[in-house]
């Protein structure tokens, strides 16, 4: 049996160590495995080439992704995806394993669909694929926001500011509302808690009224504009108000120790399962446990909001 394995989309912290594992455990049982580089863009364009032991030694520690990644537009037509699979017929390749977020989850399934056995894993620092609780990399991006938001609060401190923070996660509130419950934000703004101007500027008097020296706003980026609201808050308030944006500085970086065991037991179990015989499944993850499902099922799941909602009012 020969395994294929590729990232697309955004990369994130722990793809390497899943490529890592895809990789060992396959050559474990004496199957052959072969890295797609660039993605499905590098799978139309025949980038895929045989993998040893070696070609996935010291990866593991390392941040982004060794084969590369990208988006491709024109992989939602057939004719393109057949490309791709005759490329991986040509080397003999029996099963693809895909790790990346939604956009990559629909990519597998509809390759799984025109006859080539996918697997996909959830590769995404914004911990927005329904169908897992925790994905790839996003509790690599929450360390990384942390000490971000950690370290604005000391320059907040010291000059009596309020400091807006607009961290990732697209559609995902996850990385806003876990940085903000582990920095101790006073406010917290994503789609699931709403954006109500007026209740910001109350809650922003209230917390000088009761003597706060300084206080933090963390919120999901597609909202709002950040530095405007830090401008109208300066212009409302007795405080004096900046923004920062993240950005892409929270994709980078050495993996955690969680998303590091995470990605492993992922790529691992994939090959598991490929073993079975099983193709068109989405690996998913609660807490370290891991299962599948079917894509289908996966891409039409609801992302629900985490319950560390519940816990705002009461900590601040």
């Amino acid at each position: 049996m020969k395994i294929a394995v590729l990232t697309s989309g955004g990369d994130a912290p722990g793809m390497n160590a899943a490529i890592r594992a895809v990789v060992r455990t396959a050559l474990s049982y004496g199957m052959e495995a072969y890295g797609v580089y660039d993605g499905y863009k590098g799978l139309v364009e025949n980038k895929i080439k045989k993998l040893e032991r070696n070609d996935v030694g010291q990866i593991l520690n390392r941040g982004g992704t060794i084969l590369g990644s990208s988006r491709l537009k024109e992989f939602t037509d057939p004719a393109v995806r057949q490309i791709g699979i005759d490329n991986l017929r040509s080397f003999g390749i029996d099963s693809l394993v895909t790790i990346g977020g939604d956009g990559t989850y629909r990519g597998a399934l509809a390759l799984s669909r025109m006859g080539m056995p996918c697997i996909a894993l959830p590769g995404t620092i914004d911990n927005d694929v329904s169908s897992t609780e925790y994905t790839i990399g996003f509790f690599t991006a929450l360390d990384t926001a942390i000490d971000a938001i950690d370290k604005l609060r000391d320059t907040s401190f010291s000059h009596q500011r309020c400091t807006v923070v607009e961290v990732m996660g697209r559609n995902c509130g996850d990385l806003a509302i876990f940085s903000g419950i582990a920095c101790g934000a006073e406010i917290v703004v994503t789609k699931d808690t709403g954006f109500d101007k007026e209740e910001i500027f109350r809650q922003v008097h209230l917390a000088k009224e009761i003597g706060k020296r300084h206080l933090v706003i963390v919120v999901a980026e597609n909202i709002i504009d950040v530095t405007k609201l830090a401008a109208e808050i300066q212009e409302r308030s007795e405080y004096e108000a900046r923004a920062s944006v993240l950005g892409y500085i929270q994709r980078g970086g050495t993996p955690s120790s969680f998303d590091r065991i995470l990605a492993s037991k992922m790529g691992s179990y994939a090959v598991e399962i490929i073993r079975q015989g099983y193709g068109g499944r989405a690996v998913f993850a609660k807490s370290l446990d891991v299962g599948h499902r079917s894509l289908e099922e996966a891409l039409t799941m609801e992302i629900k909001p985490s319950d560390l909602y519940r816990y705002l009012s009461r900590l601040n």
